[in-house]
């Protein structure tokens, strides 16, 4: 699977993070409504673990993940433990890889002879920056909003909206967008939140996200709720569709031309109706 093939497919909606070192996750991060599951090398592998987690990933990833994707997060380009992550995925069946703290196309360098999608991880000013130029590249499939490591950077107060990062976030979907590549929301950290993590994911959708980035299996379902289309917008979608003659027309008390068709047949895809 080449990265355009990879950026032609439907988007994931949830895209859950398992810790290499976490035998019971993975053991049961297969049952799981995840769209895709993200193996973790990096931040949630202690120090100590990173050979376990590396052996671990190998392990799971060889016995297989039924009907779902599956992608490494590997350590940051720079880091002491990259090198041996990425030896670490030779001849795995991978999706995709995800490369956290990008801040420009030449941090992806490492990753390209794996002929892998790069989910690259914006994380920092820099990143801001640079992300429409990460986008572009060829061998980027999507970017991931890293919301955490951004706020940290911003030096904003604990607890802060994500409203003071409002810039930053539609920076990266964006660059996402004139890439031609996904965009990912970044991870929310109250997992015993349900009513916060629904409007959030909510919010996500609505900014242009294609999906969400998960750190708890609890958040899976509501996740894919939030980036599914409800049974009135396909309703709405469907009539749509059947009334289009082609060009500018009125359609339900609105004028409607050609993009909105095509807008329409593509979340009718996404449901599975097209």
């Amino acid at each position: 699977m080449t990265p355009s093939d990879y950026s032609a497919d439907t988007p994931p909606r949830s895209l859950l993070y398992v810790p290499g070192s976490n035998a019971r996750a993975l053991e049961k991060a297969g049952g799981l409504a995840a769209d895709m599951l993200i193996i973790d090398l990096e931040d949630a592998v202690p120090a100590d673990r990173k050979a376990e987690a590396r052996a671990a990933m190998r392990a799971a990833v060889t016995a297989g993940f039924p009907g779902k994707r599956v992608a490494v997060r590997v350590n940051a380009t720079g880091s002491a433990e990259q090198a041996d992550d990425i030896a670490a995925l030779a001849g795995l069946a991978l999706d995709a890889v995800v490369l956290p703290k990008v801040d420009a196309p030449s941090d992806l360098d490492p990753l390209r002879d794996l002929g892998l999608p790069i989910l690259a991880m914006i994380e920092t000013p820099a990143a801001i920056y640079a992300a429409r130029d990460i986008a572009a590249d060829q061998a980027v499939a999507g970017l991931i909003a890293g919301l955490n490591d951004l706020a940290h950077e911003l030096k904003l107060p604990d607890g802060m909206d994500r409203g003071a990062m409002s810039h930053a976030i539609q920076a990266i979907i964006l660059a996402a967008r004139a890439g031609g590549v996904w965009a990912f929301d970044g991870v929310y950290n109250a997992i015993d939140d349900a009513a916060g993590f629904a409007a959030e994911a909510a919010e996500g959708r609505r900014l242009g996200f294609d999906g969400k980035t998960l750190i708890h299996p609890s958040q899976v379902d509501p996740c894919n709720t939030a980036f599914a289309p409800s049974e009135h917008e396909i309703a709405a979608a469907e009539a749509l569709v059947a009334a289009a003659t082609g060009g500018a027309q009125r359609h339900e008390g609105r004028m409607i031309e050609d993009m909105h068709v095509a807008a329409a047949r593509a979340l009718l895809e996404r449901a599975g109706r097209g």
